[in-house]
């Protein structure tokens, strides 16, 4: 038989606002996650942009990695597109 301590009963108020702690961890948690995988994300890519150029093109870095030609252009833009980003970053930084 449990016995219940009405000292240790949480309000409804109280309820709420564990569980909206718990939820903000959570978001949080997801943030930093997604932060990490797209900085995994643009060392891939800027790695297989690598591998185009020491394999001598697409198809050859594709056999090479072992990774399908599609994938190598997506990476191929991903890291096109954070080049262009950061040149823009560059000149927002010296027009300022």
């Amino acid at each position: 038989m449990t016995v219940q301590n009405p000292e240790k009963a949480l309000s409804r108020k109280q309820r709420l606002q564990e569980k909206q702690r718990r939820q903000l961890a959570v978001v949080d948690t997801v943030d930093k996650a997604e932060a990490k995988a797209r900085k995994a994300e643009v060392e891939l890519a800027l790695a297989v942009t690598e591998a185009v150029q020491v394999f001598g093109g697409e198809q050859s870095a594709s056999e090479g990695l072992d990774m399908p030609v599609e994938a190598i252009r997506r990476f191929l833009g991903m890291a096109r597109d954070e080049a262009a980003d950061a040149g823009k970053t560059a000149e927002a930084a010296g027009a300022s």
